[in-house]
């Protein structure tokens, strides 16, 4: 697994419009790809107190994962927001950690990744079109 995410500009603006349409809600997805981010794969947050928590739906994320199987690609990072606070791990998130892949939170002060529940910081590089 690779210690920092490689995003293309119009695939992190992609994300960032789908959190938006979510808010107030948090909003959860996945990011795939080959190294690089290639796909992002919004999910359903069906957590009981979505204005302060996500939970993907079960089924829509059996079938991001065996999409991105399909075509090749790897879950490179899960994304979520916090529309009401910074980009950091809330003690929900370090709890709830399941996955080995970088959590990418966006927040009100920006989007940060972290390795949960460790908590250490994962480099997030945009890339910008040729």
């Amino acid at each position: 697994m690779s210690q920092a995410i490689y995003i293309p500009r119009p695939l992190l603006e992609e994300t960032r419009t789908h959190l938006l349409k979510e808010a107030p809600r948090e909003g959860v997805g996945l990011w795939g790809g080959r190294r690089v981010v290639e796909r992002v794969l919004p999910l359903p947050n069906v957590h009981p107190s979505p204005l302060t928590g996500y939970l993907a739906e079960p089924r829509a994320l059996l079938k991001a994962l065996k999409a991105l199987e399909a075509e090749g690609m790897e879950l490179l990072a899960i994304y979520h927001s916090h529309p009401k606070g910074p980009a950091l791990p809330s003690p929900t998130d370090f709890r709830e950690a399941r996955w080995r892949v970088p959590y990418v939170i966006f927040g009100t002060d920006g989007v940060r990744a972290f390795l949960l529940p460790e908590g250490r910081e994962v480099p997030l590089y945009l890339l910008e079109a040729p």
